[in-house]
């Protein structure tokens, strides 16, 4: 029987000098796991609007793309992050090629907010060229520049990566998304970590404040997720060998269910 896919989310945050998460995905595929990578970037272009006189803009905690920061985030992200991924994946001897929504029309999105520019919500993931890769053994990295229609004309959208993770492992019929990040987890009030979590008891935790700031959205795209997958998993991707773990214990961090799951 073939080996479900798994979806791999990572972020800046995880990715200092001495993080293994690379090695340990190499590692994955040397052991025959089908691993899909989605990645974000959002530190590297905040650096590069800097670098270029640039003054972000954000809506409601949302980065507006106008047509020239449009140009910047595609360069960013499916350019210098998710070839530098790739260069760094290949080195440590794993097989990986680089890809984006746009490739194949893997991932088409809609306009999400006219004040928000281009700025795209998830419409269909088309996974043939993604499941063409981990059919050849090659580790698809997939950064969330996407395409769609703007004023009627074919454009680029800049996508939450987290979304795109989602939508992928839906469209691959994943085992389990996982969501490396630089926090062990869900908290609950004291600062404990919670092991499993239905999507419906996340929602709860979000309206009384638990769950707040940079969590909100990831334990929201898992609340998303567990509707598609078995699990959806937060752990700490600053840990070392975090992956490995991930797969020979599946211990720490935090497990979205499904409600009947539970």
């Amino acid at each position: 029987m073939t080996e479900q896919v798994v979806v791999v989310k990572i972020g800046g945050s995880t990715l200092g000098r001495n993080d293994t998460s690379l090695a340990d995905l190499v590692a994955l595929q040397q052991l025959n796991k089908r691993i899909v990578v989605v990645h974000g970037g959002g530190g590297e272009v905040s650096r590069w609007f800097s670098m270029l006189g640039r003054e972000p803009r954000f809506v409601n905690g949302l980065r507006v793309t106008g047509r020239d920061e449009l140009d910047i985030v595609t360069a960013v992200l499916a350019g210098l992050v998710n070839k530098r991924l790739v260069l760094e994946l290949n080195a440590t001897g794993g097989r990986a090629a680089g890809l984006s929504g746009v490739d194949g029309g893997c991932v088409r999105a809609e306009v999400a907010d006219d004040a928000l520019g281009y700025v795209g919500r998830i419409v269909e993931v088309e996974p043939a060229v993604v499941n063409g890769l981990l059919d050849m053994r090659v580790m698809p990295v997939i950064s969330p520049v996407c395409w769609g229609r703007y004023d009627g004309r074919a454009t680029l959208l800049n996508v939450n990566a987290d979304d795109v993770a989602v939508q992928v492992a839906a469209a691959t019929d994943a085992a389990r998304l996982v969501y490396l990040t630089d926090v062990p987890g869900i908290l609950d009030g004291e600062g404990n970590v919670l092991p499993r979590l239905t999507a419906a008891r996340v929602e709860e935790l979000i309206a009384s404040g638990t769950i707040a700031g940079g969590m909100m959205p990831k334990a929201l795209a898992c609340c998303e997720a567990s509707q598609h997958v078995a699990e959806a998993r937060i752990i700490d991707g600053t840990v070392e060998h975090a992956l490995l773990r991930e797969f020979d214990e599946g211990k720490g961090g935090t497990s979205v269910v499904r409600d009947e799951l539970a």
